[in-house]
């Protein structure tokens, strides 16, 4: 069996408790205007190309079968139009400008991956966290993924949209330690207008979760001007209420990392959010007014 990473992160420390190792899945079924990780919107494999990098060396000219590659004005131009993304041009590409990301693993690979960092995980209590994307459109793959990791003894995470069958989510419950889980509009149409969908499927699995027993900390990624406003954090105070067994809430601050990835990807589409980030002022005020809404934030200052 094999599932599409688009990467295997070592020394992760923000994706749950101690030093982790994280996969990233690629595929999911969210759109989020903000996404931090493009690259794993499409289960496919991508070209990226950073053209800042190429050195011109004219091996892609050369290999590219459908003539994708030219120069225009002097400057190496991909017409993604004609790609057809088999790779052929990264083969040889030491500058690094051109790259496919998502390649097919299994299970045993990635797990392989994983444990060579066991030693970290036993000091400090950490383990392997599944990221994406969103796992759970990798079921077969995931289920199978968590079940050897628990025969290896491993803490176990994942990051979820929680957009799926329910039965998916119940079928990987008993291997999860720990889900980090999204919560990005409570306005069911704000949803749908930031991510594509409706959150009514994500909020009724995460309430089983939770009266299931399942160890929960929910994650709210804030935008500035997109889901900072005092509507939707009346519905996490709401929400707070019917979650009083849940490990926590944690603010997750937009940041500009994904704006690059776009371009690599050649993605300029309009629907895609380009921003500042916020300040560290504008952070703590989000911290004080949930706290004040009686939101079990987690957050450091």
């Amino acid at each position: 069996m094999t599932g599409t990473i688009f990467d295997i992160q070592k020394f992760s420390i923000h994706d749950g408790p101690g030093i982790r190792t994280t996969v990233f899945m690629k595929g999911c079924p969210l759109s989020c205007r903000w996404c931090h990780n493009p690259e794993s919107n499409l289960r496919a494999p991508q070209l990226s190309f950073t053209p800042d990098r190429c050195i011109g060396c004219g091996f892609c000219f050369e290999r590219c079968p459908q003539q994708a590659h030219c120069m225009v004005e002097g400057a190496h131009v991909l017409d993604r139009e004609r790609c057809r993304v088999c790779g052929g041009c990264t083969e040889k590409c030491y500058a690094e400008a051109l790259e496919i990301i998502g390649r097919d693993m299994t299970v045993e690979e990635v797990l392989t991956e994983v444990l060579k960092d066991r030693p970290f995980y036993e000091t400090s209590g950490g383990g392997m966290t599944l990221s994406g994307g969103e796992p759970l459109m990798q079921i077969d793959f995931t289920e199978a993924l968590l079940v050897r990791a628990k025969e290896e003894s491993l803490h176990c995470c994942i990051e979820t949209s929680g957009f799926g069958p329910s039965e998916h989510v119940q079928r990987l419950r008993p291997y999860v330690d720990l889900f980090l889980y999204d919560v990005k509009a409570m306005d069911t149409e704000r949803h749908r207008e930031l991510t594509g969908v409706g959150n009514e499927r994500i909020l009724a699995n995460l309430l089983r979760l939770h009266d299931d027993g399942a160890a929960v900390l929910v994650r709210l990624p804030l935008v500035p001007g997109l889901n900072d406003t005092a509507e939707h954090f009346d519905g996490v105070a709401t929400l707070a209420k019917r979650l009083p067994h849940a490990v926590g809430f944690e603010i997750m601050p937009y940041h500009r990392l994904g704006e690059g990835k776009l371009d690599r990807l050649g993605d300029t589409s309009a629907h895609r959010f380009r921003g500042e980030a916020p300040s560290k002022e504008r952070v703590s005020a989000w911290i004080d007014d949930l706290l004040a809404r009686g939101v079990p934030i987690i957050n450091e200052r």
